[in-house]
């Protein structure tokens, strides 16, 4: 399990590349699910986006560190 990365001398955790890997993907999601009009259904859509953030992010944490 990888703890620490280095880019150009300085130490990330390893998961902060994950957490901006799932806010991209989450901003594409949120595109699509916008323009089909699936939030208007949502009782609240901004707790819908943060769902999918949390479930996006834990989904990428579980792939990488089985």
């Amino acid at each position: 399990m990888p703890r620490e990365i280095a880019i150009f001398g300085v130490l990330l955790p390893s998961l902060l590349p994950l957490f901006v890997a799932s806010l991209l993907l989450q901003g594409v999601l949120d595109r699509v699910l916008g323009h089909t009009g699936l939030y208007r259904r949502a009782w609240h859509p901004a707790l819908v986006r943060l769902c999918l953030l949390v479930c996006i992010f834990g989904a990428l944490i579980v792939t990488l560190y089985q």
